[in-house]
């Protein structure tokens, strides 16, 4: 089958590999364009990029996918089917119509539940047990399309948003080869999404990890999985920003004020919540590496009483 690859981040690039070690003729790859990033604002090539290139693959970067003379090239490739991995854009309908088969997204969630661009995070932050890989037919709503085939997983204990992301992106490979011979046999089936049963995973921002101590310490040590690495969850103590890496619930109450302090041992900080207690066991004071507690005391005593706000 003539494929046509639209992807950009990590995520993307094994079901690009998988397309490419497959019998599939991937004929282009569609990324974002390169952006700068750092404190010297380098360019930077997507993650997509780097490996299509590394396959001799031809690769374009269009600012707009909607622009005529972009759609021009896409129709001069003539696929078959166009495969659609967190790609960046929404395809107008000219696109999603242009395919034999479609176009096939995959997604990193168990529709409909988590349609939107951080569906992995908001997996962990929620506290599901299990998550997974949908591959659906592209529609024009935002991951509405009818599903064709669905891979789950279940997560562990200490998930974090990072630890998940590299579970699913390696699911997706196999799933959409799985999907593209079922089209071409003509056995795929196609289940259509329930609305009322779809929640949205909105784009993650940086405020998004400041902690609240007045949240139960259930819902904060979630949270702060969730967003390992990025945004990363975070505090502040003595005027200065402490990220948190990791942390512990504890079933037992203290008096005391929300992100007071309550108890210092060897190696945890115990913090009052609103229900429960939050045990911190690894953190990142602004301007240091990040560190299990037991390191970071050494270097920066704290005492009881003291207030993360």
């Amino acid at each position: 089958m003539r494929i046509v690859f639209m992807g950009t981040p990590d995520f993307a690039v094994p079901t690009l590999q998988a397309l490419l070690a497959s019998e599939h003729d991937v004929t282009a790859v569609i990324t974002q364009p390169d952006k700068p990033k750092g404190r010297g604002k380098e360019l930077q090539s997507p993650p997509v990029k780097l490996a299509a290139l590394k396959a001799g693959i031809p690769v374009f970067q269009p600012a707009k996918v909607r622009d005529e003379e972009f759609i021009k090239i896409l129709v001069d490739q003539k696929p078959e089917a166009i495969v659609v991995v967190a790609f960046g854009q929404f395809l107008p309908e000219v696109i999603l119509n242009l395919p034999t088969y479609g176009c096939i997204n995959v997604h990193a969630s168990l529709l409909p539940k988590y349609r939107g661009a951080a569906p992995i995070q908001y997996a962990v932050i929620h506290g599901e047990k299990k998550s997974g890989v949908t591959a659906m037919r592209m529609d024009k709503g935002m991951d509405t399309g009818d599903m064709l085939k669905k891979v789950e997983v279940d997560l562990d204990e200490k998930e974090t948003g990072d630890t998940l992301h590299d579970k699913l992106c390696v699911l997706g490979g196999q799933l959409v080869l799985d999907v593209l011979e079922e089209l071409e046999r003509g056995t795929a089936v196609r289940t259509p999404q329930k609305d009322e049963e779809a929640s949205y995973a909105s784009m993650l921002k940086k405020e998004q990890g400041h902690i609240d101590f007045s949240m139960p310490a259930v819902q904060i040590e979630c949270l702060i999985r969730g967003l390992n690495s990025w945004p990363s969850a975070y505090t502040h103590v003595n005027g200065k920003t402490l990220k948190l890496w990791a942390a512990d619930v504890i079933d037992r109450e203290y008096d005391g004020a929300f992100g007071e302090i309550v108890e210092i041992s060897s190696d945890r900080l115990l913090v009052k919540t609103g229900q429960g207690t939050l045990a911190l066991t690894e953190v990142q004071l602004e301007g240091k590496k990040r560190m299990e507690v037991s390191a970071f005391l050494r270097g920066y005593p704290l005492e009881k009483g003291m207030q993360l706000s």
